[in-house]
């Protein structure tokens, strides 16, 4: 019998995952079918008995509209919700704003994937002529958290990501846990992607093939010592999701039509 549950979610799908962007730091909504993904979410945890303690979200809407969206269907709308920058997205640097399949046709497939998916590849920086950059750095939530704006990251890699992110798996989220609480975080492909290396021990080679679709909850059962009593597990339709995956893979390769 597992000791801890833990639910994690990639937030459902938003605006520019439907046009194939670089979103990471820029807020967008989630799209219409991500907030069908999102209430769908909620529908299946509910019939699978989830009853949620507490939630945690990164500082982006897509994240935070998402867990919102679960708790409806679920009823819990009263279960309290924890946000930090710490789970947000990863920072794209100057990719943000980009399409995948277009970059693919410019740069190769294979560039693309080592920046989508390596743990320790970063993406060229993003600067103050970048369009996004007012957008992103002149933002109040930033004023607010736990390091200054100074310091915030101007691009990561899956590695920058996982080091920003444990301080607060271990200092928030882990306390909450082991109180035994049951707890759904909603946040992003690469937050999400980090965690799962941390808490499953997942080589630097392999993580590159992890893949996590939009709106799909991921069950991990954990023992005292949070290590994992068995690989992650997505929850739903296996075939649907298999399906979902392979779409989220393709966004990194050129269009058919264009090759």
């Amino acid at each position: 019998m597992a000791k801890y549950k833990l639910v994690l979610l990639r937030h459902g799908e938003g605006a520019w995952n439907k046009e194939n962007r670089f979103c990471s730091w820029v807020d967008q909504k989630l799209s219409s079918d991500g907030i069908r993904e999102a209430q769908n979410c909620g529908k299946h945890l509910k019939a699978l008995g989830f009853e949620f303690d507490l939630v945690f979200t990164s500082v982006l809407r897509r994240s935070i509209q998402t867990a919102w969206l679960i708790l409806e269907e679920m009823g819990q709308e009263w279960v309290p919700i924890q946000s930090s920058w710490r789970l947000n997205e990863r920072h794209y640097g100057a990719l943000i704003g980009l399409n995948r399949a277009e970059m693919a046709l410019n740069h190769g497939e294979e560039q693309v994937k080592i920046w989508r998916r390596s743990y320790d590849v970063t993406p060229p920086p993003i600067t103050e002529s970048h369009p996004y950059y007012e957008e992103i750095y002149n933002d109040r939530r930033y004023k607010c958290g736990d390091v200054s704006q100074d310091n915030l990251p101007k691009a990561e890699s899956l590695k920058d990501v996982l080091d920003r992110l444990l301080p607060y798996w271990n200092e928030k989220i882990v306390p909450e846990l082991k109180s035994g609480k049951m707890i759904l975080i909603s946040a992003h492909g690469n937050s999400s992607r980090a965690l799962l290396k941390h808490v499953e021990g997942i080589s630097d080679e392999d993580i590159m093939n992890v893949t996590l679709p939009t709106g799909v909850p991921i069950l991990l059962e954990l023992d005292e010592n949070l290590h994992p009593l068995g690989p992650h597990q997505f929850l739903g339709d296996q075939e649907a999701i298999q399906a979902a995956i392979k779409k989220v893979e393709d966004q990194g390769k050129v269009k058919s039509t264009e090759k």
